[in-house]
């Protein structure tokens, strides 16, 4: 029997996740509010499984199958009513999530597991108001959802064991390598590390210790190099943690400590650059199109996950 899986909101991440299911065989709904959300979500789908097909990681039968597998809906409670799992992909507003669920609770199965996408709120904060806890967990995807193995899966003390096993399960079903916190702590693990990172490459940009382009080509060339295969801590015991004491005795007192979004970054988003979504950021994007930015960038993605996989 065909599963059945239902993906709520189509954007940025959205269609990655219904693209991943479809992938690995199960009947998709794909919701939003708009048709012409979902018309756009099928053409990003559509052109995610060309390169694919392209870089040669599937064959076109199973683009074509993959498309077949998922269905655009604007009727919620039909998207809903026989998925086994239901992942949220919403704006990051909790009111909206909790009108969300409420109606979720209301039209899926009493067995259908309900999963949020978030990356913001911790999953004590998202079932405040359920009347199902138990159903609930976090499966939080990395953009391009499509593309990048990681997925953080978040627990509550209410989730049920068996929606635990089921979920990480799931995740490795439609290739993905899920981790489990032990903890729910905010921001969950990846977000933490990247936000500490980004904190001080912020810090060297208003310091004037390099240009963007600089610092960006350390993290591309030489530790974003090594941690596609080496995580911090192997990286620690690889080095010797004599040595790690002393890098971190030396530098830590001199990083960047601050508590709120840099300077800079605060002064773009006043402007109104917020980066590739309106032509200009830190960098400017007005003489190159996003788009062939975001095709290379996918490109290369898709053969380092080949190399990983193999």
């Amino acid at each position: 029997m065909e599963k059945h899986v239902a993906v709520i909101g189509s954007g940025v991440m959205g269609h990655g996740i219904a693209q991943l299911f479809a992938l690995a065989g199960f009947r998709v709904s794909l919701y939003d509010l708009q048709e012409e959300f979902l018309l756009k979500a099928r053409a990003s789908i559509e052109h995610s499984l060309s390169l694919l097909v392209a870089e040669g990681v599937i064959a076109d039968q199973s683009r074509v199958a993959a498309l077949e597998h998922i269905v655009l809906t604007t009727d919620l409670q039909a998207a809903v009513s026989s998925a086994e799992i239901i992942t949220e992909a919403i704006p990051e507003v909790v009111e909206l999530k909790w009108e969300l669920f409420e109606k979720l609770e209301h039209y899926a199965k009493p067995d259908a597991i309900i999963a949020s996408n978030t990356s913001t709120f911790s999953i004590a904060r998202l079932i405040e108001k359920a009347t199902t806890p138990q159903r609930f967990i976090i499966t939080h995807f990395f953009n391009p959802a499509q593309l990048v193995p990681l997925v953080e899966v978040v627990k509550h003390e209410k989730t049920a064991l068996e929606v635990i096993q089921k979920t990480m399960q799931l995740m490795e079903e439609i290739g993905k390598c899920p981790v489990l916190l032990k903890k729910d702590v905010p921001g969950f693990i990846a977000n933490r590390l990247q936000t500490a990172l980004v904190r001080e490459a912020f810090h060297l940009l208003a310091e004037g210790v390099a240009d963007a382009a600089q610092i960006d080509t350390v993290m591309k060339n030489g530790i974003g190099f090594r941690w596609a295969f080496v995580g911090p801590i192997e990286t620690a015991d690889f080095g010797g943690l004599d040595t790690w004491k002393r890098v971190m005795d030396n530098l830590a007192p001199e990083l960047n400590g601050s508590t709120k979004a840099p300077a800079i970054m605060e002064e773009r988003v006043a402007e109104g650059n917020l980066g590739t979504k309106t032509g200009a950021g830190i960098y400017s994007y007005t003489d190159t199109a996003v788009s062939e930015k975001l095709r290379v960038r996918d490109e290369q993605f898709i053969r380092l996950g080949k190399m990983k996989r193999s």
